[in-house]
């Protein structure tokens, strides 16, 4: 069995997710989400909607429209869509026929929070079928008037059909999903293939993806990808061409991507930045700790007086490795890094991702607000910052 050292397991990881090395910039966005497989959405918008902050960490100031048209691309077909795998993700395109899986579980599931009416589903159906992609409001509302999760029976009836695959999402507008019948967005050849493949099959495929996207990967990593049973992984790992490795420190079996092995050492620049938290490298909070040796909790959740990071903390990657992180906040034109942790030796980079970051959303300045590990990095923070 080959043996890797942490640092090269890291290094592989870091290579696989596209922050090691030279980006494929003339690919751009697209090409971006083909190499990680998946983009978490999330509802909270700080400096930019975390699906945004992604492409950004790898790509740099890309334009934010561009981000957004290479996600949400309405002219069909379609590139992308977005469904459950890490939680609610943007897909490539080609991915449709490998969750035939979990639509099926919805379908024999039965339910989604609440109860189904199939009448009304029957109704948001022949409404998109003859009057073409609508968003919840669109089909008459999305909420009863009640508190936020007290959905209207349309919205019930809308994402039910979202989850078992009678109807898709491909495009947002102005963060509502957009929805529509798979026929008419996706490729015909994707489509054909449909709920084709056994759950056997979904998962080998998903399970090879998740490799490559991770680079290095052991079981409970590759099943939380895609969020699929450890067991399941195990039934499909051997047909996958993923490589068993052993790798120091880990304490557990790891399998490596067969084609980033064969490229041999990773080498090249590595990207200073900081990142989401429901960014691909650090999504799964025990293998950041595992490769990095570096602990993150997102406590955007947590009663204000309890955080010790704050609301939305954005680890800092350099040099390959998690050295800081940062909560930051927008006051006008000026990027406010509300409360910022570093290591000694991480000041200057600090510093550079906070003024790249900050030119990208249109910031003028930074100015910092509690620097808390340690304390005796303000002066020299303020002093890189100019």
């Amino acid at each position: 069995m080959l043996e890797l050292s942490a640092d090269e397991a890291r290094r592989l990881s870091l290579r696989a997710q596209g922050v090691l090395g030279a980006p494929d910039r003339r690919g751009g966005v697209p090409a971006l989400l083909r190499d990680l497989a998946a983009v978490q959405l999330d509802t909270i918008s700080v400096l930019a909607r975390s699906h945004e902050l992604v492409a950004y960490a790898r790509l740099g100031a890309v334009g934010r429209d561009a981000v957004e048209h290479a996600y949400w691309d309405p002219s069909p077909p379609a590139a992308a869509f977005e469904y459950w795998a890490h939680a609610a993700c943007i897909l490539p395109a080609g991915q449709w026929p490998l969750f035939a899986f979990r639509r099926r579980h919805f379908r024999e599931r039965g339910w989604r929070w609440h109860a189904v009416d199939e009448a009304t589903c029957d109704t948001v159906l022949q409404r998109l079928r003859t009057e073409g992609p609508m968003t919840s409001t669109d089909l008459g509302g999305a909420k009863k008037g009640g508190v936020w999760w007290d959905w209207s029976d349309v919205k019930v009836a809308v994402e039910y059909l979202l989850d078992t695959g009678a109807v898709i999402c491909s495009e947002r507008r102005s963060w509502k999903r957009v929805y529509d019948l798979p026929e008419r967005v996706l490729p015909a050849t994707v489509v054909d293939r449909g709920d084709a493949l056994s759950d056997h099959e979904c998962h080998r495929e998903l399970v090879r993806i998740a490799g490559r996207a991770l680079g290095v990967a052991t079981k409970a990593d590759l099943a939380d990808f895609h969020r699929i049973k450890q067991v399941d992984v195990a039934a499909v790992i051997d047909e996958t061409g993923l490589v068993p490795v052993h790798v120091e420190r880990w304490g557990r079996p790891a399998w490596a991507d067969p084609d980033l092995l064969a490229a041999g050492p990773p080498r090249g620049r590595h990207r200073t930045t900081l990142l989401s938290p429901f960014d691909t490298l650090v999504w799964d909070r025990p293998r950041t700790e595992r490769v990095f040796g570096f602990t993150h909790r997102l406590e955007a959740y947590t009663p204000a007086p309890k955080r010790v990071h704050g609301y939305f903390a954005m680890p800092l990657l350099a040099g390959g490795r998690l050295v800081g992180r940062v909560d930051p906040g927008r006051d006008g034109t000026t990027l406010v890094a509300k409360t910022l942790s570093v290591e000694p030796g991480a000041v200057d980079a600090m510093a550079t991702a906070l003024r790249e970051a900050a030119g990208w959303v249109g910031c003028e300045a930074v100015v910092l607000g509690d620097v808390v590990r340690p304390a005796a990095a303000r002066a020299p923070l303020v002093a890189a910052l100019g």
